[in-house]
């Protein structure tokens, strides 16, 4: 059976350059980067030249770059790094629960969190923002592009009115990283996180940019690793292959390859809108990642449709992979303001750059004929509009 996969935004495969940049450091050079003799000191250059190669990618310097375990470390160091009994954190509902989590947990430990409100469409509004701002707010966390919808917030006049402030800004920018340009420098962001496994590194590997002379406090002790703010023997292989992703991850921004996946989205998007009766598209009004669109399908559910169009060769899903399974709706979806019946009703679909046109052929034949046979057999009759 043909299988196409759409699911980007929950992981993605890694691409054979970054495979092959890897290889050599399971086996060959196989050195603590810690350590000072030959094996070593090639370990320690090619962790350097990783780090060399991502601080590129969000135009910072090598120095800030802090190789994590992946987006949800980064996100957790950001907060718990800084925010201290006392302090006042401001986040929005729609964050990835990296963060979401994480602030909740602080509000537990009784550090004062605001849970800034979202639109319709699922963007946060920084005149909501500047109201929130009180004496002690040390953080403000909001991040650069929805994982579940795609909606890019609007995170430069955030750095603004945080630095206008004198308060830390942190972004979550696992579902920007390779999609959209990213320079720290423009963007006055004290913090973001990345993700490798969003890019086509490995799993378990990831980033967070710490701004020179911001003090953070480690989530691990142990040796001095990473400039002391992430103690633990570095992710060779994983590290090396961040940083070859990342190489290609900036090519991607400037050769029409971003371009090429917008193109093939959009032309899904209104294949779906127009062979599919009572769709949407959620968050469709505002500017979203290329890769990224969110779809409800009144009338059914949405979990059955993931399944129906597995077993037809189609991999998708009803939201972040990490809340899979979850009775409730979409914490994201509901911050719009979307009933539990559309909520539950929604799909999110995202491409990789291996996506082809033959590959969105396939699921606008597929889509369409399972979305009808669902309806059929389990019709929703009430509840659905948002």
């Amino acid at each position: 059976m043909r299988r196409v996969y759409m699911d980007a935004n929950a992981t993605t495969p890694l691409v054979p350059e970054v495979l092959d940049a890897m290889r050599p450091y399971f086996i060959e050079h196989f050195g603590n980067a810690s350590s000072i003799h030959q094996q070593g000191q090639q370990a320690r250059a090619a962790v350097e030249q990783a780090r060399e190669s991502v601080a590129a990618l969000i135009n910072c310097r090598a120095a800030e770059i802090v190789f994590t375990s992946g987006g949800t470390e980064s996100d957790n160091l950001a907060l718990f790094g800084l925010v201290q009994p006392g302090d006042h954190l401001i986040t929005t509902s729609i964050e990835h629960h990296a963060v979401l989590h994480a602030a909740e947990k602080l509000r537990d430990r009784g550090i004062e969190v605001t849970f800034l409100p979202v639109s319709g469409d699922g963007v946060v509004n920084p005149i909501d923002l500047r109201k929130a701002i009180q004496a002690n707010t040390k953080l403000i966390s909001i991040m650069m592009a929805n994982n579940e919808t795609g909606a890019i917030q609007p995170v430069s006049e955030i750095g603004r009115i945080a630095a206008e402030a004198d308060i830390y800004f942190h972004t979550d920018a696992v579902q920007a990283a390779g999609k959209l340009p990213i320079d720290v420098q423009s963007l006055r962001c004290d913090l973001l996180s990345i993700s490798g496994h969003k890019m086509h590194a490995p799993q378990g590997t990831g980033v967070l940019y710490v701004r020179r002379g911001t003090q953070l406090e480690p989530l691990f002790f142990g040796g001095t690793h990473e400039r002391q703010r992430r103690a633990g023997t570095e992710n060779l292989p994983g590290i090396v292959g961040l940083g070859k992703a990342a190489e290609i991850a900036r090519t991607a921004l400037t050769d029409g390859t971003v371009q090429r996946i917008a193109a093939l989205r959009d032309r899904f998007e209104q294949g779906i809108l127009a062979q599919v009766e009572g769709t949407g598209v959620n968050s469709g009004s505002v500017t979203r990642v290329p890769n990224t669109t969110n779809i409800y399908f009144d009338d059914l559910e949405g979990e059955a449709l993931v399944i129906a169009l597995d077993l037809k060769g189609l991999c998708t899903s009803g939201g972040s992979a990490c809340a899979s399974g979850a009775a409730e709706p979409s914490h994201v979806l509901s911050a719009m303001s979307l009933s539990p019946a559309r909520a539950r009703a929604s799909l999110r679909f995202s491409l990789t750059k291996l996506n082809t046109d033959e590959d969105v052929d396939f699921a606008l034949e597929i889509i369409p004929a399972a979305a009808s046979r669902l309806r059929e057999l389990a019709p929703v009759n009430a509840g659905t509009l948002g």
